[in-house]
């Protein structure tokens, strides 16, 4: 294996972690999510059913994909069509991100780095996925 994919696999498996800690917020108790909202500088967390829905659902999603960039990460070659569309649309998620997170009035800092930050992952995926050398896997 080339030392740009063995790259590329640990980038995928970091961010695979990262993503699947959001299933700590799946079962996180209310009280924690109104802290952390708290803390992040948006007031009080709206204790509507479809808040704490949207949450948790979402958090479960981010998990989901975070375990698929792990399945992924153990056979580069195999999963390269997967990985190229995963690159495509984490860039467009990106740009949804930050449209939707100024339109929705998130703080600045916020703004400037979700959607933006998802959006060089996705390239950075996509580029890769597309360079992966002709080499086997294994």
């Amino acid at each position: 294996m080339t030392k740009q994919n063995r790259i590329f696999r640990l980038f995928l498996r970091i961010i695979g972690t990262v993503a699947l800690l959001a299933l700590v917020a799946v079962v996180m108790p209310y009280s924690w999510m109104n802290v952390t909202h708290k803390w992040l500088g948006m007031g009080r967390l709206p204790p509507e059913p479809i808040v704490g829905y949207l949450a948790r659902s979402t958090s479960a999603f981010y998990a989901l994909l975070g375990g698929l960039f792990w399945v992924a990460s153990f056979d580069l070659h195999r999963h390269k069509l997967v990985l190229c569309y995963l690159g495509v649309v984490i860039v467009i998620f990106g740009a949804v991100l930050l449209v939707v997170d100024l339109l929705e009035g998130m703080p600045l800092y916020w703004s400037l780095t979700e959607g933006p930050v998802n959006m060089v992952f996705g390239v950075f995926i996509l580029l890769s996925a597309y360079r992966l050398s002709s080499e086997s896997s294994q």
